[in-house]
């Protein structure tokens, strides 16, 4: 899906790889990321405009590390190196780098050296984000340093004739201040890309590719109601019209009343074919004396799967299965091109999914953050309530219930969860927050009602900030809100005694508790 310009970015395993990518889609230029080790030959011959060395976990000084040919270097296409990238091609170019004393992680502050090109700035000094505990202490030749910080004398460097550059922090990130101009600076005035890939061109490109690799076949979509799969479904219907299908699992494990918004929307707003199956027993047998979260996840995705083949024996045969996929969820499942990165968690729609599965898998959003999805939902017109929906794990309520899932232990989450929503609405702060929700936590704990003790359970309240989903800030909510939902839940949810809140960011934390 090359536009007639696009960059190329060789993935090394960095946990950020997706977000350069991102980034350099905020700038209208189209990018697709591709495996550290792809032939040289291969990819010149699409012509990219530009190629990043990303970040990753590996050192160039001990061991064996993910390389590259020095030739790359040599096809007179700009190249900007990033952090593990750049002392990469430090090392390939015949530059030393060494294990730094101490590394250097977090925010930094950086001096520009020299401002006329990559660091052509509005400042000379700015934060920025680094994660690394190599440093390069001596440049190949034809390079000059063009910025450092206090712990790192080469904090970016060039060779102007060459047209390689590198740096040491991490612009991608949003801690790092004027990232996205020192990106601009580099796709637009040093590479020359005009930047014409928009989410309606994502859409045409996207709707063209499904309905060519369709064809007459039929496809069945995966709906959980939520954001990433509404916009799926509504993309997919432009696309192959009659041939979707819509599948509508009820798991046991959704929200109170969400089942009967779900089968109204799509079948009274929407007009698109609908299947709604109800398989809460079979879900609650699954997951019963299941307390491990990976263990959970694997199990939801396996019988989703099941479902689904079972249900395509009643509605006919279908060849492929469509998902909402977005891009933290394979990141933080696995590599998704085979490099180092780790595994965070296992996504029920990711690393959950059985190896023999019948079906053909159409992600087309499985290189998107959430925000870029509600951007081609809004370029389909689908209504505001919709694309701003809050964020809802695929496992649903089954990672936010900590230990054992009962149907009890769901009714009182469900309860809990319902007066969260309803008191965040009330304040107006539903459209400002990323997500809100309950976690009921797997401890119970003393409490005095009525001048009885009890004896109950204990409800998180989690409320976080984030724009893609990769890191996320917790939310300081207004004490008067986190009274009033504290003292609804206890007053109105039976079984609860205690209410705490969630303060932690991620990282270190994961948004979801599971």
């Amino acid at each position: 899906m090359k536009n007639s310009e696009w960059v190329a970015i060789l993935d090394f395993g960095s946990q950020y790889t997706q977000l350069i990518a991102r980034r350099i889609r905020e700038l209208k230029v189209y990018s697709e990321i591709l495996p550290y080790n792809t032939p040289l030959k291969r990819m010149l011959a699409d012509k990219p405009q530009a190629i990043i060395l990303s970040g990753g976990p590996a050192s160039v000084v001990r061991g064996r590390c993910p390389t590259i040919s020095g030739k790359i270097f040599d096809c007179g296409i700009p190249i900007l190196g990033i952090c593990y990238g750049m002392q990469l091609m430090t090392k390939v170019l015949g530059g030393k780098v060494e294990p730094a004393k101490s590394g250097e992680y977090g925010r930094a502050d950086l001096i520009v050296d020299r401002s006329d090109d990559l660091l052509k700035l509005s400042r000379r000094r700015l934060k920025v984000w680094m994660s690394h505990g190599d440093r390069v202490i001596k440049l190949p030749a034809g390079f000059e340093r063009i910025a450092h910080t206090p712990g790192c004398s080469q904090a970016a460097i060039r060779n102007r004739q060459k047209k390689l550059w590198g740096v040491q922090f991490h612009p991608e990130v949003i801690h790092t201040e004027e990232g996205s101009r020192i990106l601009e600076n580099f796709f637009k005035k040093i590479a020359g890309c005009k930047g014409n890939w928009t989410m309606r061109s994502f859409i045409n490109d996207s709707a063209r590719e499904i309905k060519k690799r369709v064809g007459k076949e039929r496809v069945i979509c995966a709906l959980s109601g939520g954001v990433d799969s509404t916009v799926l479904a509504v993309l997919l219907q432009k696309a192959i019209g009659r041939q979707l299908t819509c599948v509508f699992v009820n798991t046991g494990l959704l929200r109170k009343g969400e089942v009967s918004e779900v089968v109204q929307r799509f079948r009274k707003g929407y007009h698109i074919k609908l299947v709604a199956i109800d398989a809460a027993d079979s879900f609650l047998k699954k997951l019963k004396g299941i307390t491990h979260p990976e263990e959970k996840r694997r199990i939801i995705g396996r019988e989703f799967i099941r479902v689904f083949e079972n249900q395509v024996k009643k509605i006919g045969k279908a060849r492929f299965l469509a998902q909402g996929t977005l891009y933290p969820d394979v990141i933080e499942s696995k590599s998704p091109f085979k490099g180092p990165s780790a595994v965070i968690k296992t996504h029920h729609n990711v690393g959950g999914l059985p190896k023999r599965m019948k079906f053909e898998l159409i992600e087309p959003f499985r290189f998107l953050f959430k925000d870029e999805v509600r951007l081609v939902g809004r370029e389909l017109r689908l209504s505001p309530e919709v694309i701003h929906r809050q964020p809802f794990p695929g496992p649903g309520l089954a990672v936010r219930i900590l230990g054992g899932v009962t149907l009890r232990r769901l009714d009182i989450l469900r309860e809990a969860d319902v007066r969260i929503q309803e008191e965040i609405r009330r304040s107006g702060l539903y459209e400002k927050i990323w997500q809100a929700f309950a976690v009921l936590l797997p401890i119970r704990t003393v409490g005095i009602m009525g001048d009885e003790r009890t004896y109950e359970n204990v409800v998180a309240i989690r409320a976080v900030n984030s724009v893609d989903g990769m890191t996320a800030d917790w939310v300081k909510l207004p004490h008067a809100l986190i009274d009033r939902i504290s003292r609804r839940i206890i007053n109105e949810v039976k079984g609860i005694n205690r209410v705490v809140y969630d303060v932690s960011s991620k990282p270190p934390s994961t948004i979801e508790w599971e």
